[in-house]
Formats: structure tokens, sequence, C-alpha cells
């Protein structure tokens, strides 16, 4: 039990979550009619929130569908700057630190 204790404590999950986010927004239907909300307003009933819509304009900036993308949120390469700065980060400090910590 302590190796697989040590084994899990020394994989970099936040590296893992980040990518596995920008995967998971390549892979994402941004045309798609209806799709699960994780956002708390939005289960709350509320129609606006601030960070609606990133997801699916990431996707289509990916595609290269920039108009779109810029009218379904205009911060999308901006998310795409910023979770690739962390990736690079998490990276050097795994890469320094040879134990993730």
């Amino acid at each position: 039990m302590k190796v697989v204790s040590r084994w899990i404590s020394n994989l970099p999950l936040e590296l893992i979550f980040w990518i596995g986010s920008l995967v998971a927004v390549v892979l994402l239907d941004s045309q798609g009619g209806t799709h699960l909300s994780l956002c708390p307003l939005s289960q709350l009933g509320f129609e606006w929130c601030p960070g609606c819509g990133l997801g699916r304009s990431m996707s289509l900036l990916v595609r290269g569908d920039f108009q779109a993308s810029w009218d379904m949120h205009p911060l999308a390469s901006l998310a795409y700057v910023v979770i690739i700065y962390r990736i690079w980060q998490l990276l050097r400090n795994l890469k320094t630190t040879h134990n993730y910590g």
C-alpha cells in the first residue's frame, strides 16, 4: 500500500489535469445543441456567467473558426496562453525537481 501511495503522491496531478483539459477542449463538439454544464451559476438558474462559453469558444478557436470563437467568448486565446504557460511551468518544475515537489 505504501508503494501505491508513494506512486500517487509523485504523480503530477495538476499537469495531468491541464493536459487533459486541452485534450477535452479539442475533442469537444462546439456545435452540439445541448451539453452538460458544470457551471454553478447555470445550475442555480442564472443565465449569464463570465466563464460560460469559454470551452466552446476555445474549441472553435482550435478548429479555425475565429469569428464564431470571438463571438462566443473573447478571452479564449488568453485562456490558451494561460493554460499552456502553466503546463510549461509544471514541466519545467518536474524536470528540475525530478519528483514533482
